[in-house]
């Protein structure tokens, strides 16, 4: 019934769509927007159609845009992905009357599940628990709602009836806190959703996230492939997700799959779906239903050894369960991490931008889906994914230490990430014990801190100023016999000052076996150097190191991790200085507002200019009560990190 499936989405999500529709003979399609042109996803498709634009909001999001590049290409079948148009009942509707199948749940199902307070109606109906709340309907006065704030008792959330993603969504620890935080909540839902709905539910502090799998046909059965915990979070964003939850008796885990079961049989449910729960000691309370296929998806196929994309797309051809070949039960533990083009040391902010090189060590058990590939590029108008790495291993234990590892061996050369806070994360005595709730990363902040350490750092220069005086040394026009750094006098080379994540680090190469590291004596021996790195003894330990450099950037890995290094100039190029007074973009992005001009006084505090990237908007601020005298950007304009902006006097 299908035989060319288009995929309505972009990045590592279209790459695993399209990896299982070839491997099931289907011809597919991908539709990309003009920051993608030159993408993986695009390259992996039998076909591609551009779409006209740059933003989600005119490619991505443009359901017209998608149906006419289904027409175009012959498709009769749209897969969704993740985000997007996934839980778009609209355009689900407009694809079936198109004729194309919509290879996820019918519209009726997404529309009963899409608003939240209809979704606690519906469990409440099939007999799932839901956590205490109530409904506002933006007329209440402020006596009126303290009175329900109170019944529902605090601390509770403020939640937006539509959309997800934690926009809308405000944490009130007391009465004095409730109108603030509705009328802010409600801006917020309107301007992200169109939908400023509101509504109150108890808060479940140290709460564990589970969720369940669910699978139907459209012939009436359901089933369940088990659950996930995917309780470490930041700002309601899942880090890490793993396959089967943790430490849950299995008394508990029978009630949350029957609970599940019904909820999908109340909205006659078809396709991949997944139903959320809080779980506080022995009980549980419904969250959501998410009408689509989750972005951890991976950690259940690995344990449970299935392709949920082949079932969507059977499922939807009109397939029964019962016919398919099902496994007797779960084998193993998967871990999943995401990795992300954010620095979390620097506030999470985002770090689009080009991606020189994306390799992973071979590993027993490990899955990388990515977005990236070596030479390609990190959009600033989208989200932040790069990859998810996942581990599959006989026991948790062996799972998590395995998938640390591997974190530590990735090359990953451009943007910053969130590779050193997901090492750390997987090294954490609570992560390795299981006993996470959905706010141990905000208990934690010295993980977002986590870096290399300066011993390591010292490591990585030395390797660095060897590697690159050797192949130099191989491009220079003298004779092959001199040995690199040669000198006919007993004078120590010029130190070399390299910038690294714990700060500058200066090194003398001084002969064979002498160096000076930060004005101390450190026993080397180089035991071999190519193009790719040095094989070097520090100190008595020896190691490969890897060196990667693109202009005065820097990458040395080891299996230890990765550091991150910039060559210092000797002599800094006289012109390159910005004026004083400059404020500059914190971040690649495009300019979307400027609220100065040139002549104009400020005062410290106000907004001067909006840079957007990755989906988030960054607020240039004055630093000092000033007058505009330099005003260099207008809006529309692209910008680089440390570009400058404007001038400030």
């Amino acid at each position: 019934m299908i035989s060319t499936l288009l995929v309505a989405n972009r990045g590592e999500i279209a790459r695993r769509v399209i990896r299982t529709a070839r491997a099931m003979g289907l011809r597919t399609v991908a539709v990309y927007s003009e920051p993608d042109a030159a993408a993986a996803f695009v390259r992996d498709a039998d076909i591609a159609v551009p779409l006209p634009g740059r933003t989600g909001a005119e490619t991505y999001l443009n359901g017209e845009a998608v149906l006419a590049a289904a027409r175009r290409a012959g498709a009769d079948a749209v897969h969704p992905g993740y985000g997007f148009l996934s839980e778009n009942a609209a355009f689900a509707a407009a694809c079936v009357r198109e004729g194309l199948v919509f290879v996820g749940p019918p519209a009726a199902a997404m529309t009963a599940m899409a608003v939240k307070t209809e979704a606690r109606r519906i469990a409440e109906r099939a007999g799932v628990p839901v956590a205490p709340g109530a409904e506002l309907d933006g007329t209440e006065s402020p006596r009126a709602l303290r009175e329900t704030a109170a019944r529902v008792g605090f601390p509770l959330l403020v939640k937006a009836a539509s959309g997800g993603g934690g926009r809308g969504m405000r944490l009130v620890g007391n009465a004095g806190e409730l109108s603030e935080a509705v009328d802010s909540a409600r801006r917020e839902a309107d301007a992200a959703f169109g939908d400023g709905t509101v509504f109150l539910e108890r808060y479940l502090g140290g709460a564990r996230h589970i969720e369940v799998q669910v699978v139907a046909d459209a012939h009436g059965t359901v089933r369940t492939l088990g659950d996930r915990d995917c309780s470490v979070q930041r700002r309601n964003q899942k880090v890490l997700e793993e396959a089967p939850a943790p430490g849950l008796g299995q008394g508990l885990r029978e009630r949350m799959v029957k609970a599940s079961v019904a909820l999908a049989r109340a909205v006659s449910y078809e396709g991949v779906g997944t139903v959320e729960f809080l779980v506080s000691g022995d009980e549980f309370f419904f969250l959501e239903m998410n009408t689509r296929l989750q972005v951890e998806h991976p950690v259940t196929e690995e344990v449970w050894g299935l392709d949920l994309v082949r079932l969507q797309v059977r499922t939807a051809a009109g397939e029964r369960l019962d016919e398919l070949p099902w496994p007797a039960r779960p084998e193993g533990h998967a871990v999943e991490v995401r990795l992300c083009a954010e620095d979390p040391a620097s506030g999470y902010l985002p770090s689009p931008g080009p991606v020189h090189r994306f390799r992973m060590a071979p590993s027993p058990g490990l899955r990388v889906e990515s977005a990236v590939e070596d030479d390609t590029l990190v959009p600033g108008e989208y989200d932040s994914l790069i990859a998810k790495l996942i581990v599959h291993a006989p026991t948790r234990d062996e799972a998590v230490t395995r998938l640390g590892r591997a974190v530590r061996a990735l090359e990953l050369h451009g943007p910053a990430t969130n590779r050193d806070q997901l090492a750390a994360l997987l090294d954490h005595p609570a992560t390795l014990a299981s006993g996470v709730d959905t706010g141990f990363l905000d208990r934690t902040p010295e993980l977002a801190a986590a870096r290399p350490d300066m011993a390591y750092q010292r490591e990585c220069a030395v390797a660095a100023a060897v590697w690159e005086r050797h192949t130099g040394h191989a491009r220079d026009a003298v004779l092959p016999s001199v040995t690199a750094g040669f000198r006919n006098m007993p004078v120590p080379a010029a130190p070399g000052r390299w910038a690294g994540p714990r700060g500058e680090t200066s090194v003398s190469l001084h002969g064979e076996g002498r160096a000076e590291v930060d004005g101390a004596p450190l026993p080397v021996r180089v035991h071999g150097v190519d193009a790719t790195g040095v094989d070097l003894e520090v100190d008595g330990l020896r190691r490969r190191f890897g060196v990667h450099r693109r202009a005065d950037r820097v990458w040395v890995n080891t299996a230890e991790g990765q550091c991150d290094l910039v060559r210092c100039e000797r002599f800094p190029q006289a012109g390159r200085s910005r004026a004083a007074g400059s404020l500059t973009a914190p971040l690649p992005g495009v300019v979307v507002a400027v609220h100065a001009e040139k002549g104009a006084k400020v005062a410290a505090g106000d907004l001067l200019v909006m840079v957007e990237a990755m989906k988030m908007e960054h607020r240039i601020e004055a630093p000092c009560d000033g007058t505009v005298t330099e005003l260099l950007v207008g809006v529309g304009d692209g910008v680089d990190a440390g570009a400058p902006l404007l001038v400030l006097d």
